[in-house]
């Protein structure tokens, strides 16, 4: 998987908008700030979730951006969709789709595997769990052992 700046950036945003309370307004300009993004890739990036109807605008001098619902109900998955559309795909073609034939017949069981195994991260991660720092046992144990695999390495090569 490819994450685009675009979309990492609207992760960090809708993070940081459930680090707020239910109800406050975040200006585009303080949200751009607090994470270092260009305000007006931001603005774009906000269009977009707006559109898909996972952050909620107010014009005006007071207004700002919101969660449209609770940042428990909002998974990481649904943001990156939102931004670059399905979490994984090979050429843009369904999985049962591919011309797979002989000994690459089962690369299309390999890549439902890799799409269900994102999905059970991201899907089940949701933007309250990462604000409060407090991920999905299985995530942590994921991350844990994928920061373990990187140890391993560095002393190997080091």
């Amino acid at each position: 998987m490819r994450m685009s700046a675009k979309a990492e950036y609207a992760v960090r945003a809708m993070v940081q908008l459930a680090t707020v309370g239910d109800g406050v307004l975040v200006k585009t300009e303080d949200l751009a700030r607090a994470q270092s993004i260009p305000a007006q890739f931001l603005v774009d990036i906000l269009s977009d979730l707006r559109s898909n109807r996972l952050v909620r605008s107010h014009r005006g001098r007071e207004g700002g951006y919101a969660l449209a619902r609770p940042a428990t109900d909002i998974g990481i998955a649904d943001v990156l969709r939102c931004i670059d559309g399905p979490l994984a795909s090979v050429r843009d073609i369904g999985l049962g789709d591919l011309p797979y034939s002989g000994p690459t017949a089962s690369l299309t069981d390999v890549w439902r595997a890799l799409r269900a195994s994102m999905r059970s991260v991201l899907e089940q991660t949701s933007l309250a769990d990462v604000a409060a720092g407090v991920l999905p046992g299985h995530v942590r144990a994921l991350a844990d052992e994928y920061r373990n695999q990187e140890e391993q390495r560095g002393h190997t090569v080091g």
